[in-house]
């Protein structure tokens, strides 16, 4: 007997594991549920993507920028900060770049301005504030998390939002370091074929729904869960080229383009807004997961191919619940999307996967 514990004590781990199969087990187990659990999802937009004409420079540098975001918020959820504030650095990533739809890059209103909208919500208790239409302010996910932690309120617009946003010191930025010459490039192009449908302003509704699909839509958004087991999702757009009327989509209202709630996922939403509105998108899905113990596959999938795509809606989600899953779903040539879950290194994606 004493012979084959000495043997025992001389060998390797691994080969004690086979040896003692329950007990590896258990201690795997064991490993598993202490490691920290925390994730998180971006997406920069659907629908706006034409693989042919994404040149290889151009595919490296959306993702990298895709990449970037990600690894922003991760650094965050790695270090054990909370979920809101991985979203923000996320998405103030993708709001510093010419290359997604919000902030630096967003698109031109048909009077050549930029107005940008913006919504954050915090899982723990339903929080939520947004901002929408605003002209003057770089980041407007931060006006948004300001407005949520810092007013009564949930929604601000406009030049009362900005007021807001002075009130608390934040500076304003003159309405044209947004200007980018593609985006420039795409008002002409939209303006042209709006002017040619709509002649006498008469039928302005068809002639929008007579746009090009990447005129319609592109957002940039971010779910994200933290080691302490919150949700948080947050949304941010300069809208759809050539916008009229202080036109508002979905990315600032809550339930539509964004929703996080602890007891069932986070979702941040893209695409043509108005269908993500009538729908209620993103509460459409958390609520799925909640009440008909739907997966966050399973919901996704019901509400952007079964529900928005027989009806013209066009889009997509990225969707993250409280064990860590991520669904990324969309029913659009593509979504530039991400994600990257704990102790992995980050995935990006822009075409849809066969």
């Amino acid at each position: 007997m004493k012979r084959i514990l000495n043997l025992a004590l001389s060998l390797p781990i691994s080969v004690l594991a086979l040896l003692s199969p329950t007990v590896h087990a258990q201690s795997s187990a064991a490993a598993e549920a202490a490691a920290p659990k925390f994730a998180i999802a971006i997406h920069g937009g659907a629908g706006t993507i034409e693989k042919s004409s994404m040149t290889p420079e151009k595919q490296r540098a959306y993702e990298a920028k895709l990449e970037e975001a990600i690894n922003a918020g991760y650094a965050v959820l790695e270090k054990g900060g909370p979920s809101l504030d991985a979203v923000v650095a996320a998405i103030n990533v993708m709001e510093n770049s010419p290359l997604f739809n919000a902030g630096k890059g967003a698109v031109y209103t048909y009077d050549g301005e930029h107005e940008l909208d913006a919504s954050i919500m915090d899982g723990r208790n339903r929080q939520a504030g947004a901002v929408a239409g605003v002209k003057r302010i770089a980041n407007p996910i931060n006006l948004a998390r300001m407005v949520m932690e810092d007013s009564p309120f949930v929604m601000l617009a406009g030049a009362g939002a900005e007021e807001f946003a002075r009130s608390r010191g934040v500076p304003m930025v003159d309405n044209k370091i947004f200007d980018t010459e593609q985006r420039r490039e795409q008002l002409e192009r939209a303006k042209e074929k709006l002017d040619k449908e709509n002649k006498q302003d008469k039928d302005y509704r068809a002639a929008v729904d007579g746009l090009p699909v990447p005129f319609r839509m592109g957002t940039v958004g971010a779910v994200a869960l933290d080691q302490q087991g919150n949700l948080a999702a947050g949304t941010s757009t300069g809208g759809m080229t050539a916008k009229r009327f202080g036109r508002i989509g979905d990315a600032p209202v809550i339930g539509a383009g964004t929703f996080a709630d602890n007891k069932s996922c986070a979702v941040s939403a893209t695409g043509h807004g108005e269908y993500f509105i009538r729908y209620n998108v993103a509460a459409d899905i958390c609520t799925r997961v909640a009440y008909q113990n739907k997966t966050i596959d399973q919901a996704a999938d019901e509400v952007i191919n079964q529900v928005l795509l027989p009806v013209g809606g066009t889009g997509g989600v990225i969707v993250l619940d409280a064990k860590g899953n991520i669904a990324l779903t969309f029913n659009t040539k593509g979504m530039y999307r991400g994600s990257r879950i704990a102790g992995q290194p980050a995935q990006v994606a822009i075409f849809e996967e066969k």
